[in-house]
């Protein structure tokens, strides 16, 4: 990839960040000239030089290749930016293989790598990437930040081998079926929620529903043949009212710290499909005890059957978009009788309402902080009164999105990430920002 140089060498940063790139057998190499550059769709060449910083690159984040994709840096010498076909490593000559990191909870992706396919690429697996480099000052680096410094929902405590103890306790004297599906969530997919109920602490997980009302493109538990591997299993058996209550029960009345129980995980679908099942757990759940936070994790869909919880005692919603403006939130999503009318609905319902109103933002740099669709969320946030935004990265094949996104995104000038982030805390005095849920004692009244 050459022609116009797109930047100019003195305008260029001298410690900018340099090109990380893999051999065939996974090493990763930094290149000793070309600069690091960061996936820009409304770029001419896709990439470009970053609007927000590097931090270097957090605990618990990984390095991750990325199959079939050519790395793509800066030549800083020229200011055309370059594809990286071949490199010379010693007496070999290797195709590279680009690079990018998957970020551990709390941290918040800035930009995604730059890369170009080769004429044969898999479908990249559902993670988040994140753009990478290398300084000299600070080793391998990341665009990211840090985004929520609560410190429960660590990695390294949620190992199999240290919750294997917890989980086959618990099912030696516990007989409820969907503990059986959590010990798999917990073990295999490293969810921390369904650790949590393992353990008995902060928010735990009740998976509800075997069905859903959507058909997200990037859906982490149900995937078409030609689609990517699922990241989860979607559950075989949807649970009766009183497995659910017995989850919830357990788990308020004994776990410490940020107290709470969720509908709405990643092995299911919609709960909102089964509400009325639901209501009647949440019912059973505040006859036995009436200690910490009901929430539930949904498309919101359906905001006849939210009303129906929140009269049964639901206290708390975190609603996933990763939109605000139709077009896109519906080409994504492709709801199945519903559609954006009724997820703003439900938004302005539970807030209404007195629920703690939580957004889960699946954000895409180069997208989601374009000015068309950070109008549109802010423009949400401020009128429906949001309580919380929980950013959370959108797991996909970059591809994947782009696709979507250049037909049906709202468009403009790329803002940055940070920039969005900013906007949207002037939208709504008070908005909490970050990756985790709140209880009861962090939810700050910020108004009707």
């Amino acid at each position: 990839m050459s022609g116009t140089p797109l930047f100019v060498y003195d305008a260029l940063p001298m410690r900018a960040p340099r090109l990380l790139f893999a051999d065939p057998s996974g090493q990763v190499y930094d290149h000793p000239e070309l600069l690091a550059l960061v996936l820009d769709p409304s770029a001419p060449a896709g990439a470009g030089l970053a609007r927000d910083g590097h931090v270097p690159l957090p605990r618990n984040a990984s390095l991750s290749v990325l199959p079939g994709r050519k790395p793509v840096g800066l030549d800083p010498r020229t200011g055309e930016v370059v594809e990286l076909s071949e490199v010379k490593l010693g007496k070999r000559s290797i195709k590279p293989i680009a690079v990018a990191c998957v970020l551990p909870p709390g941290w918040t992706r800035f930009a995604l790598p730059a890369f170009k396919a080769r004429a044969v690429a898999p479908l990249l697996p559902q993670w988040a990437y994140c753009a990478v480099g290398f300084s000299e000052k600070d080793g391998h680096v990341a665009w990211a930040a840090h985004t929520d410094r609560r410190t429960h929902w660590q990695p390294e405590d949620r190992t199999p081998d240290l919750l294997r103890p917890f989980v086959e306790a618990r099912l030696a004297q516990d007989d409820n079926p969907l503990l059986k599906q959590l010990a798999r969530c917990a073990l295999e997919w490293r969810c921390f929620t369904a650790a949590n109920t393992f353990t008995v602490r902060d928010e735990g997980a009740i998976p509800a529903s075997t069905m859903c009302n959507a058909r997200c493109i990037g859906c982490i538990s149900d995937q078409p043949p030609e689609g990517p591997p699922a990241s989860h299993e979607r559950m075989d058996d949807a649970p009766d009212a009183q497995n659910m209550a017995g989850i919830g029960v357990a788990h308020l009345d004994d776990a410490p710290g940020r107290t709470m129980v969720s509908f709405g995980q990643g092995c299911e679908g919609e709960p909102l499909t089964r509400g009325r099942v639901i209501a009647h757990a949440i019912r059973l759940m505040r006859q036995k005890t009436s200690r910490g936070s009901i929430n539930i994790n949904t498309n919101g869909s359906l905001p006849r059957m939210l009303e129906l919880l929140i009269d049964a005692g639901l206290d708390a919603t975190r609603i996933s978009l990763n939109s605000a403006h139709a077009p896109l939130y519906e080409a994504y999503y492709q709801p199945i009788k519903y559609g954006w009318a009724e997820v703003h609905e439900s938004i302005v319902l539970a807030k209404k309402r007195g629920l703690y109103t939580a957004l889960n933002l699946l954000t895409f740099p180069g997208v989601v902080d374009t000015e068309g669709e950070a109008e549109a969320l802010c423009e949400l946030v401020g009128k429906a009164k949001v309580d919380q935004i929980q950013v959370r990265s959108l797991a996909i094949d970059p591809a994947q999105y782009l696709a979507v996104a250049k037909v049906h995104g709202a468009g403009g000038r790329p803002l940055g990430m940070r920039k969005l982030l900013a906007n949207l805390k002037k939208a709504r005095k008070g908005l909490v920002i970050g990756n985790f849920a709140r209880g009861l004692e962090e939810r700050a009244p910020l108004g009707a």
